[in-house]
């Protein structure tokens, strides 16, 4: 299973195993890890899993869709890493994903 760290705006670090086709939200939610609310349940519909991908991860990952980037419009202060975690899906190539959580979710 790969294995993804989340980092909390306090500098906190969560590292864990994460099933292939999970999404990272996914991950965040079943492991407790605070900074992700979700509220939304991963229907990209409220920016609440917002998160900053480490920069040597970003390319990595597919492109944003439409929808994401107008949720990541929404968030708060998003960066040129934004992404929302819901829309990061789970695969043996992301083993070592690093996320950052924002101070606060929008």
């Amino acid at each position: 299973m790969p294995k993804i760290t989340y980092i909390e705006h306090n500098g906190k670090s969560h590292s864990v195993e994460v099933p292939n086709e999970l999404s990272v939200m996914e991950g965040a939610v079943h492991n407790n890890i605070p900074g992700i609310d979700a509220d939304c349940g991963g229907a990209c519909a409220c920016a609440t899993c917002h998160v900053y991908v480490d920069e040597k991860w970003f390319n990595k990952l597919g492109k944003k869709t439409d929808a994401e980037q107008d949720m990541l419009d929404m968030a708060f202060q998003p960066n040129e890493f934004s992404r929302l975690a819901c829309q990061i899906t789970v695969k043996d190539e992301l083993d070592g994903l690093v996320v950052k959580m924002p101070s606060k979710q929008a």
